[in-house]
């Protein structure tokens, strides 16, 4: 490959990164426009309940929890898994005591415990994601670690000397 073609390639990549985060920016402001306009409207509807039950608590909670993990992406372009969980718990638990009490008592016992088994399982997932993070690393770690020595490199003049790769560069 010619020098040419390298800086060709370089250049479309870069064009590409941008494009998908455009996109991402793009979409991710169309969810949170839907979830502030569906939290709206189940408060609009709360208010002329005149009350609130628990159910609209929980799901507002829901969309308050989503909101957060959409807030998360844009201040670190990282989408955390556990925030997902978080809010399959938060569903789980607004399933377990608003829809539960309406099914009958046989089936009722079955549904109780599958969806406290559910809920152990994704508390017990958010732990083991927690602790392998705290003691793995993640796996975007590592390409802001090669973001951050490809824009010193592009920095650098020619002659100059890259830093050790002990160095840590994070992104702010």
């Amino acid at each position: 490959m010619t020098k040419r073609d390298v800086d060709i390639h370089k250049r479309l990549q870069s064009i590409g990164r941008e494009f998908v985060d455009t996109v991402h920016y793009i979409i991710l402001f169309l969810i949170s426009v839907v979830v502030i306009w569906t939290a709206g409207k189940e408060f609009i509807y709360i208010v002329q309940k005149g009350s609130a039950a628990l159910k609209d608590i929980l799901m507002l909670f829901i969309y308050l929890e989503l909101l957060a993990m959409i807030g998360i992406y844009f201040k670190t372009h990282r989408l955390p898994v556990q925030f997902l969980i978080f809010i399959a718990i938060t569903a789980l638990s607004r399933h377990l005591v608003v829809d539960v009490q309406a099914v009958s008592d046989y089936f009722h016992l079955w549904l109780l415990a599958t969806i406290s088994i559910a809920i152990l399982a994704l508390s017990a997932s958010i732990v083991v994601l927690t602790w392998t993070a705290k003691k793995f690393g993640r796996p975007e770690d590592n390409l802001n670690r090669q973001h951050a020595d490809l824009t010193i490199k592009a920095l650098l003049p020619r002659d100059a000397q890259q830093p050790d790769n002990d160095t840590k560069h994070y992104r702010e």
